[in-house]
């Protein structure tokens, strides 16, 4: 087992919330407001305990400290978080208006990005405090905030990457045959957490005709010979995102089931390939798309071609026609075309890949030939 990489230092975090506040100037904004959630984590580190109600707001502007607004029973926890050094705690009690205390830290007719996943009830208070203030989500403010990653968050994810691998390569050993997928989930879920993951968050076994949906939810159906069956799994290692999709056989395929799977595979060959610095994401997208159009499948890849990756497992950028955002080096993200035939199989093959100054790199190295289990 590796060891785990250096944790990421104060001055790692100061260093974001500088291009994070510098960004959104150039953006036109006024600022950033982030909830609790990935963007505070990859901010600052800082993950309160327990969902809560109370309002928790990072405040970022170009040219002024970051300020960090918790309720005062949870400021301990967050004096302790990783980036508390290179941010000014502001704290506020039960039964004091938490907008009373935000509202001076923000300019009065100013637009700022708020984070995707703030409480809309903190959102209405603060426009109600300020009603000169106008709010976009960072989605659609800086799509690009945490597209690009530096090399300690691409070492992270390269061996998030290699977990996966390995635990594609253990679950290859099990019998699927006459077990539920629910079965082979959890062997999915234990292998994940044995090769170093701190959380799993899917184990998708889609076999028979459960494959045809592209996030069936593993359930009670046994696995018989003769099945396809679409493995498709990840979660967090060192606070970073694996995600890998390999399609199986049970027994001896049908020339059909090797058809459609030699097509996704080329696909997914071909959008791998087409991965380059400068290149519109959506270029990915429509190059594997050609090929299942070109075969007559076109209307069974029914989901887009891929989605960024960091310290969650699905995020910006995303592979799909109409994202017009070039490729830059150390964007990560998946390359997963699909085929699936309502009532009968799916398949899927998905890796992720980083673009480097050259082209793309994949993260995920294990066999994608159609793989003959038990």
């Amino acid at each position: 087992m590796t060891s785990a990489p250096a944790p990421f230092t104060a001055d790692d975090y100061k260093a974001r919330m500088e291009r994070a506040a510098q960004s959104a100037a150039d953006a036109g904004l006024a600022g950033l407001l982030v909830a609790p959630g990935p963007d505070l984590v990859w901010l600052t580190g800082y993950q309160p305990t327990a969902t809560t109600e109370r309002l928790t707001l990072l405040v970022l502007a170009a040219g002024q400290d970051p300020i960090l607004v918790v309720p005062t029973l949870e400021a301990p926890d967050a004096e302790r978080a990783p980036g508390a050094p290179a941010v000014t705690l502001r704290d506020w009690t039960d039964g004091k208006d938490p907008y009373a205390v935000t509202a001076p830290l923000l300019d009065v007719d100013g637009r700022f990005g708020i984070s995707d996943n703030a409480w809309a009830m903190h959102l209405l208070g603060l426009q109600q405090a300020l009603p000169g203030t106008s709010f976009a989500s960072l989605t659609e403010a800086l799509p690009m905030l945490r597209a690009v990653k530096d090399a300690h968050e691409l070492e992270r994810l390269a061996a998030a990457g290699a977990a996966a691998d390995a635990t594609y390569e253990e679950i290859l050993k099990v019998r699927f045959s006459g077990r539920r997928e629910l079965d082979v989930a959890a062997d999915l879920a234990d292998l994940l957490r044995q090769f170093g993951h701190s959380q799993v968050d899917f184990t998708v076994v889609g076999s028979g005709p459960n494959g045809a949906n592209p996030h069936h939810e593993a359930g009670e159906r046994t696995i018989e010979n003769g099945d396809m069956v679409v493995l498709d799994f990840g979660g967090l290692k060192h606070g970073y995102g694996s995600d890998t999709s390999r399609t199986v056989h049970v027994g001896e395929p049908s020339a059909e089931e090797k058809k459609v799977h030699d097509l996704v595979r080329e696909a997914q060959n071909a959008g791998c390939a087409s991965v380059q610095p400068g290149v519109a994401c959506q270029e990915i997208d429509r190059v594997a798309r050609t090929v299942i159009d070109e075969a007559g499948y076109g209307e069974y890849f029914i989901h887009r071609t891929g989605h960024g990756i960091g310290v969650t497992t699905h995020e910006p950028p995303y592979m799909i026609e109409g994202e017009e955002l070039p490729l830059v080096p150390g964007m990560c993200f998946s390359v997963e075309p699909g085929v699936y035939l309502p009532g009968r199989f799916g398949v899927r093959i998905e890796d992720i890949v980083t673009v480097t100054e050259e082209g793309g790199q994949r993260l995920n190295n294990t066999a994608r030939e159609l793989t003959i289990v038990e």
